[in-house]
């Protein structure tokens, strides 16, 4: 293997931070491409707009098992030899998505999808054991950028290809940005060496531990994972109102992600003052932003630029409170960040799977006011729930 090993503490140098960046972007997109092309799927294989649903369900499923059963075993293993390794599986699974005959298979590849791309959460847990104390909130923070642009601008280039050249076309070139990045991961991330030296069934039983003790790592879970579950719920609709109400199609679904795209911009700026100032503050205000994206939604389900004021405001508060408990959970503990980051981020994408299959329900049967009220709901119960822990959980150090 190429590439130097870095030892903690170890400068995370610009070159090594844009590689990251770009690798967690492209590679989190997988995840993401299927979402403005649930209609156009429903209609290939004549299905309902539940059942094309579970395409984008699955993957996010998928997702968070990876992320239980693969990623913690960056602490025990090589996390680039890892990498190498996982983005074969990668590619073959959306190629697999590219060529399914029937819903049912493409299903199968979706989950499959999930499982393998669980490359982002090796990067960012690297990121932060790269970066100096004080900075690592800041660059934690600069991966997260890239990660949130991924998720957005591949809805854009999905929606983009599908109306040119069909929905499978999506998969083939992500194949191809699939292969080109395995080249580079194996050319120039650097290795790091793992910590743990235990076996992996001690492996995945100190997570329990790390859940028990950590109450901080519990409470960012409850709030990711009720945070992107409005989220999803969103996304995994928005093509089927477009479609409904203003009667457009995969790309222009596609191009919200660039209204989106907006909140990376603040991303970074909130990880400057996640350094600065008490992160759970913060939070406070990025629920909320989240929570009034929903009730913009409900009075713009026939207004455009209503609903891309929302998606600004949405995609601002989803990612500065994704932002705020990252850097609250990676405070402390170096040896077990991926574990932490396997708790968290199971946490998040198993409630981006709820959203998605909930979202996709009640629109089937209450349309856009159903959707609108699940993200009000579920964003104002998680405002009160911060609030009400808030005192309780902000010692100087966290415990892990």
């Amino acid at each position: 293997m190429t590439g130097s090993t870095k030892k903690e503490g170890s400068l995370l140098t610009p070159f090594t931070l844009w590689v990251i960046t770009i690798t967690t972007g492209l590679v989190i997109a997988n995840i993401y491409y299927n979402q403005p092309l649930l209609d156009d799927i429903s209609r290939t294989f004549g299905v309902t707009s539940a059942k094309a649903g579970q395409v984008a369900m699955l993957t996010q499923v998928g997702y968070a098992l990876g992320m239980f059963f693969i990623v913690p075993m960056a602490d025990k293993f090589k996390r680039k030899r890892m990498m190498v390794i996982d983005f074969g599986f990668i590619t073959l699974s959306l190629l697999f998505a590219a060529f399914a005959p029937s819903i049912n298979a493409l299903l199968i590849a979706s989950l499959l999808i999930g499982v393998s791309s669980i490359i982002p959460q090796l990067l960012i847990p690297m990121a932060a054991h790269l970066a100096k104390p004080s900075e690592r909130g800041r660059k934690i923070g600069f991966v997260q950028t890239g990660l949130l642009l991924g998720i957005l601008l591949s809805r854009t280039l999905s929606g983009f290809i599908a109306a040119h050249w069909g929905w499978r076309c999506v998969f083939l070139v992500a194949a191809g940005l699939m292969i080109i990045m395995w080249i580079l991961v194996y050319r120039l991330i650097p290795e790091v060496e793992p910590t743990y030296k235990g076996t992996y069934k001690g492996l995945m039983l100190s997570i329990i531990d790390l859940i028990k003790e950590n109450r901080h790592l519990r409470l960012a879970a409850l709030r990711g994972a009720s945070c992107f579950a409005c989220f999803s719920a969103f996304w995994s609709t928005l093509a089927f109102l477009l479609k409904a109400n203003f009667g457009l199609g995969s790309d222009v679904a596609g191009l919200f992600g660039l209204a989106g795209a907006f909140g990376a911009v603040a991303v970074s700026n909130i990880g400057r003052m996640a350094d600065k100032t008490n992160p759970y503050k913060i939070a406070t205000f990025t629920i909320t932003a989240l929570m009034v994206s929903f009730a913009i939604y409900y009075f713009s389900g026939y207004s455009l630029p209503g609903m891309i004021v929302g998606v600004i405001l949405m995609d601002m508060g989803l990612q500065g409170t994704h932002l705020c408990n990252q850097t609250i959970i990676f405070a402390n503990n170096p040896a077990a960040r991926n574990r932490i980051n396997t708790v968290y981020m199971v946490s998040y994408f198993g409630g981006g799977a709820v959203g998605t299959f909930i979202g996709t329900q009640l629109w089937y049967r209450y349309q856009w006011t159903g959707v609108c009220l699940l993200g009000i709901i579920v964003s104002a119960i998680t405002l009160f729930l911060h609030l009400n822990n808030q005192e309780k959980l902000q010692p100087d150090t966290p415990t892990v």
